[in-house]
C-alpha cells in the first residue's frame, strides 16, 4: 500500500527555554551530533518510507538548513517520493496553523498528491526508534481505519498526554486528551496512521467546526472514537521520550550514558542519519580525564580538564583544569581555565570565562542551569542551580556576578544591536 508520511515540525517548544529561542523544537541538537527530528526521519527511511512531507511553522530556518534536500537520509529523490518542507502561507481563506489537524488541512492538496492509500502522521520532536512498517502491517490486518501508537508512561507525567483505553483486541474505547486526573498511564504517542479517505473527510468536517481547536488529540480522535470508527491502538514497548521540558531533555541524555542504555545509538541495523559537519578528530590532550561521556569530532580537551557523565557536541573547547559533570555542551562552546559546570546545558557558541561556577555539585535536587546561544559568562561569575542566561548576553548585561536560582538574565541590547 502506498503511504505518505507527514511530520509535524512546527513546535515552538517554549518549555525548552533558551534552546528554542532561535530554533524550532525539532531542530534542537541532541546526543552531540544529531537534531531531534533526525529520529523521526531515520525511522521513516529505516522503515522503507521515502515519501515525506515536513510541515514547519515556528522559526523553521535552522530546520530547513539542516534537512536541505534530504541527502543524508537518502531522500534526495526526483520521481519516487523524496522530502518536501512546507511553511504557513497567507491566502484569502487561510491563516497560520491553529492546531495539528489544521496544519495538515491547509496542506492537504500536497498530501493527496499521488493519492496515497495511507497517511502516517508523526511528531518531529520525539526520541525513539520504531519500525513503522510493522504498524502499517498491523493496521491492515486489523482492518483499522485509524491506528495510533501507544505506550505506558510514568503515572506522574500522564496528565501531559492523551490517555487511551482499549478492549482485548486493542480497539480504542475511549480517548481523553491531557486529563487533570488521568484514569491510567496508557498514553498516545502522537503517531497516527489514517486511511486516506477517512482523513480527507474528517479534516474537512473539523475545518467547518467553528468551535474546534482543529487538533488531533483534542478534537479529531475523541470524535472518531465516540462515532464508532475502527480506531486501534498499536502498543509500543521500546524507549520513547517527548523531550518537551528541560528536565526530560537533560534526563534523556543521561539515559544515553547508562551502562546499558535503553536507546542504542550504535545499532548498525538501525542507523540514525544526520547531516554531519566536516570536523577534525577529537583531541584529548595529556593529563585530561574523560569518563562515561560522548565526545564529538572537533573537540579539544586540555591538560587537567575533567569531563564525566557529559555530552560534548562538535568543536567544544575545554581549557586547563575545567570540571564538567552531568552536562550537555553544544557546538563550538568554549570553557576557559578553572571553570566548573555541574548539571548545565550550554547552547552553541557560548563562551564561559575563567573560574566560573555553574550549578552546585553538592546539590541533591536536579536543577538544570542554562546558557543561551552566543552568550558570554564573565570570569569569576556564579550561576546557581536552575539559573538561566538567555541568548546573545554580553558582560555589560550583568548587574552582578551571581545569577540566582530561577533568575533569567537577558540582553539589554535592542534587537537591531544583537
Amino acid at each position: 500500500m502506498k503511504t505518505k508520511t507527514v511530520i509535524l515540525a512546527g513546535g515552538e517548544g517554549t518549555r525548552l527555554s533558551v534552546l528554542t529561542a532561535k530554533r524550532a523544537k525539532p531542530a534542537v541538537p541532541f546526543a552531540g551530533r544529531y537534531r531531534i527530528i533526525d529520529f523521526a526521519l531515520s525511522n521513516c527511511v529505516n522503515s522503507n518510507l521515502f515519501d515525506i512531507m515536513i510541515i514547519a511553522q515556528y522559526r523553521p530556518h535552522s530546520l530547513i538548513r539542516h534537512i536541505g534536500g534530504g541527502g543524508p537520509w537518502d531522500l534526495s529523490r526526483e520521481f519516487t517520493g523524496g522530502i518536501s518542507i512546507f511553511s504557513p502561507f497567507r491566502s484569502l481563506s487561510a491563516d497560520w496553523f491553529s492546531g495539528t489537524a489544521d496544519a495538515i488541512q491547509q496542506n492537504f492538496s500536497f498530501v493527496k498528491r499521488d493519492m496515497p492509500d495511507l497517511v502516517l502522521i508523526l511528531s518531529g520532536d520525539h526520541i525513539y526508534n520504531m519500525d513503522y512498517s510493522k504498524m502499517i502491517r498491523n493496521h491492515v490486518e486489523k482492518q483499522a481505519e485509524v491506528s495510533l501508537a501507544t505506550i505506558y508512561v510514568d503515572p506522574a507525567d500522564a496528565h501531559r498526554f492523551g490517555i487511551v483505553d482499549t478492549d482485548q483486541d486493542d480497539r480504542v474505547t475511549s480517548f481523553l486528551e491531557k486529563p487533570e486526573n488521568p484514569p491510567s498511564n496508557y498514553a498516545n504517542m502522537g503517531i497516527y496512521l489514517f486511511n486516506f479517505d477517512l482523513l480527507d473527510r474528517i479534516l474537512w468536517e473539523d475545518h467547518l467546526q467553528e468551535d474546534s481547536q482543529h487538533d488531533f488529540g483534542r478534537n479529531i480522535l475523541p470524535k472518531l472514537v465516540n462515532d464508532g470508527t475502527r480506531v486501534f491502538a498499536y502498543p509500543y514497548d521500546g524507549y520513547w521520550v517527548d523531550v518537551g521540558t528541560i528536565n526530560s531533555y537533560w534526563q534523556s541524555h543521561m539515559d544515553l550514558l547508562a551502562d546499558k542504555p535503553k536507546l542504542n545509538l550504535h545499532d548498525r541495523s538501525w542507523i540514525i542519519h544526520t547531516r554531519s559537519e566536516e570536523r577534525s578528530p577529537a583531541h584529548i590532550k595529556t593529563g585530561a580525564f574523560i569518563e562515561n561521556s560522548l565526545i564529538c569530532d572537533g573537540c579539544e580537551i586540555e591538560n587537567g580538564a575533567r569531563v564525566t557523565n557529559s555530552v560534548l557536541s562538535p568543536g567544544v573547547k575545554i581549557k586547563t583544569n575545567v570540571e564538567i559533570n552531568e552536562s550537555i555542551i553544544l557546538t563550538d562552546t568554549i570553557i576557559e581555565e578553572g571553570s566548573k559546570i555541574h548539571r548545565g546545558i550550554l547552547d552553541k557558541r557560548a563562551h564561559i570565562g575563567r573560574n566560573v561556577m555553574i550549578g552546585d555539585p553538592n546539590s541533591t535536587e536536579v536543577q538544570i542551569s542554562m546558557v543561551g546561544m552566543n552568550s558570554i559568562i564573565p570570569e569569576n561569575s556564579i550561576l546557581e542551580p536552575g539559573a538561566i542566561v538567555g541568548t546573545d548576553v554580553i558582560p555589560s548585561d550583568y548587574l552582578k556576578n551571581i545569577v540566582k536560582t530561577r533568575e533569567y538574565i537577558q540582553t539589554r541590547r535592542l534587537p537591531n544591536e544583537v
